[in-house]
């Protein structure tokens, strides 16, 4: 069975070199910001304290380096996500796919330059951890992004806190909820980073979590209007793409960045997405 993992994995970067190599000849390399959709998520978290009000967390994911997505396309994403001005940034794993060497230098440059007010929060996927986890968390602290994988991290506002909580991939079985819970302070509005989507499933069941930010299912990749993607695949079966409310949790799968199988997107554009958090009034939560 290893073995053929292997085989499986040598197979894979030989096609993505080999993409890589038409990708650079037909000149698909340039980033053009109108490629790049951004997303307004508005999501009230209960007992959020109002020192928090319109808190700005900017999230990416699935960026995928070397495949669809260049150095030249992060560079230019992370020009976007500065732009907003976030409070935090949050990025919800598989920073690549099948090769890691060719674009650490790369990944490393652009995520360096990312400026949110407070801190950058991470987890890993399924991918990160094909190609190395501990690897991609040594390009992370270089990178000063902090990983929560299993973990939180706590902020403070006027002694008022908000938890950010990870999980580590639910597809490698990776994740430790049952630790999280351990570490997580009873007091205090929590969201979760979670890279599979559908662990909403889990994760709601705690009655903890206000919000849960996700990847992995690039939206399908094809979107029919009105109808919403038919592509899905472990983990994003239920969550596919956009906003869900499980329990009385708010699940959000962004349509990430790159591609993975096939570098085609149809009405599913590579996403930033920006959440304002609201601590009172009308619940703009529901979907």
């Amino acid at each position: 069975m290893k073995e053929k993992k292997l085989k499986n994995m040598r197979f894979r970067r030989k096609i993505q070199r080999g993409m890589t190599r038409w990708r650079n000849k037909i000149g698909k390399t340039k980033f053009k910001p109108e490629d790049f959709q951004l997303e307004h998520v508005e999501v009230t978290i209960p007992d959020l304290d109002l020192v928090f009000q319109n808190y700005r967390i900017v999230n990416i994911t699935d960026i995928h380096l070397g495949q669809w997505i260049t150095s030249k396309h992060l560079e230019g994403v992370v020009d976007l996500v500065n732009d907003q001005k976030p409070d935090m940034v949050t990025l919800t794993g598989d920073f690549v796919s099948y090769i890691l060497d060719d674009v650490v230098e790369d990944l490393e440059s652009s995520l360096k330059r990312l400026k949110p007010k407070e801190a950058s929060l991470a987890v890993l996927g399924n991918h990160d951890h094909w190609l190395g986890a501990d690897s991609i968390r040594d390009i992370l602290a270089r990178c000063k992004i902090i990983d929560v994988s299993n973990d939180v991290y706590t902020i403070f506002r006027e002694k008022s806190p908000l938890h950010i909580v990870g999980v580590d991939s639910v597809m490698l079985n990776k994740h430790r909820l049952d630790l999280v819970m351990e570490k997580l302070p009873e007091e205090g509005p929590a969201i979760l980073l979670a890279h599979e989507p559908d662990f909403a499933d889990i994760s709601s069941t705690t009655g903890r979590f206000g919000l849960q930010i996700s990847g992995h299912s690039h939206g399908g990749q094809f979107i029919i209007p009105g109808l919403g993607t038919f592509i899905r695949g472990p983990h994003f079966i239920k969550y596919p793409v956009g906003k869900y409310r499980v329990g009385n949790m708010i699940q959000y799968t962004s349509r990430g960045l790159g591609t993975n199988v096939f570098w085609l997107r149809i009405n599913c554009p590579p996403e930033i997405t920006l959440f304002k958090l609201k601590s009172s009034g009308e619940d703009n939560g529901g979907v």
